[in-house]
């Protein structure tokens, strides 16, 4: 069996190369496939996770089951030429989370069947998050419950593991707060995870382990979700301030082998992202940023069509999301605020990005390949460039990206990653240009 490319992360950063590197969380096939582009060139492997929500064996909000997201990753690595021995395929918040208006006891059996499911099909780095109750208990659990249900979900991983010449599944162990994927209001300054609550966090599910007979399991922890302090709304950011953060960032100095975890690193600078590296949140989770990178190139190409082929469409592809999104308001209703029009505003424009629930749909998918249809063939002129993806201006005129609406949205998406990897590295290590399509 191989030893699993983060089994020593926490020594990374003693080490050349890289310190960290990004998690992307996102099940899109044009971001996965520009994740892959930038980090082809890259010293680093490629982190793929899918959340229980968004994947597990009923199919999840994607309709896909494990062994469906690692068949999607597989044909995207295939046609980007990227090695599949570079992607770790990991599970995010798994646990019973969406089985959570059941009782205890049945969800955990769900959730058991899930970290099954994942581990059988290859998903190596798993991150247990038991700490939500269910049905007639408190909204979340104690350190000592939640290390118990997530115990028993190491065992199911133990489990199901293929073996052979698959590396042992590592676990990531711990919850942020406020909820996975963004928060539903503005937000002001934020909690960091004391010191204190980290290392009870570690020993209360050191201690469950050991009594379940899973010392091997917990040897294979390698890191901790935590609150560092960062965190999006709809409306605002709120960036990492190292100062805040140094107890906590400190206190990895009595936690050997384990990094932190940070969720909802989304829209953070890349001098904030450098600094979480580099003060042990060496895993930085990032996917509604990606997205909202995904929508805002293609809302620009939607200006640019309208421009070149005014008569090309009954509906711009914004007008066909409005419809999506009104007509099944479940992803965004209960999530954005205000009057009908600031609501209309948040459900194409909010850092939360829960437009990014709808992009999978039948409509949504026709009236993107439309418009890719209508700008086929077309070198778009460099001042609708400017005008609608500004951010890619200099690229285009230095010649590193096509003026075509395909590689344009590729590109759109590389420059977020971009500054994740060279956080990864450091500022002062930033990884080549954006690569032709």
């Amino acid at each position: 069996m191989s030893a699993h490319p983060l089994s020593n992360i926490a020594r990374w950063r003693n080490k050349a190369g890289p310190s960290g590197l990004p998690s992307v969380c996102s099940a899109h096939p044009m971001v996965l496939e520009a994740a892959m582009r930038a980090t082809l060139p890259a010293d680093l492997p490629l982190l793929v996770e899918a959340t229980c929500n968004q994947v597990n064996q009923e199919g999840g909000y994607t309709g896909m089951t494990p062994v469906d997201f690692r068949t999607r990753v597989e044909d995207i690595a295939r046609l980007a030429g990227f090695p599949m021995e570079r992607v770790i395929l990991g599970g995010d918040h798994l646990g019973p989370n969406p089985w959570k208006s059941l009782p205890a006891e049945e969800a955990m059996d769900k959730a058991a069947a899930m970290v099954r499911a994942y581990a059988a099909a290859g998903f190596t780095k798993l991150h247990l998050d038991c700490s939500m109750g269910c049905v007639g208990e408190p909204v979340a659990l104690d350190n000592a419950m939640t290390a118990r249900r997530a115990a028993r979900l190491a065992a199911a991983a133990e489990g199901a593991a293929p073996g052979g010449d698959m590396p042992a599944p590592v676990y990531v162990i711990g919850t942020e707060v406020p909820i996975p994927g963004g928060a539903m209001e503005e937000l002001g300054a934020l909690g960091v995870t004391t010191a204190a609550a980290a290392t009870e966090t570690v020993s209360a599910h050191r201690k469950v382990f050991e009594e379940a007979g899973l010392d091997g399991a917990f040897a294979r922890v390698v890191g901790l979700v935590v609150q560092p302090g960062v965190e999006f709304g709809n409306h605002n950011v709120i960036d990492y301030d190292p100062a805040s953060a140094r107890e906590l960032s400190a206190v990895l100095g009595d936690l050997p082998g384990l990094v932190f975890e940070a969720h909802s690193t989304d829209y953070q600078t890349r001098g904030s992202l450098a600094a979480l590296v580099l003060d042990g949140f060496a895993i930085l989770k990032v996917g509604p940023g990606l997205t909202f990178a995904l929508r805002e190139a293609l809302y620009g190409l939607d200006a640019i069509a309208t421009e070149l082929v005014p008569e090309g469409r009954d509906r711009t592809l914004r007008q066909v999301m409005e419809a999506v999104m009104l007509a099944d308001p479940s992803h965004w209703g209960k999530y954005y605020e205000g009057d009908a029009e600031v609501r209309r505003r948040l459900r194409h424009f909010s850092y939360s990005d829960r437009i990014r629930y709808y992009w999978p749909s039948a409509e949504a998918e026709a009236a993107v390949e439309q418009l890719f249809g209508l700008l086929d063939g077309w070198d778009i002129p460099e001042p609708l460039i400017g005008q609608y993806l500004g951010r890619l201006f200099s690229a285009v005129r230095a010649g590193e990206v096509p003026c075509h609406a395909r590689p344009l949205v590729l590109a759109s998406i590389e420059l977020v990653m971009q500054d994740y990897i060279a956080a990864s590295f450091g500022l002062d290590r930033v990884t080549g240009s954006l690569r032709q399509a």
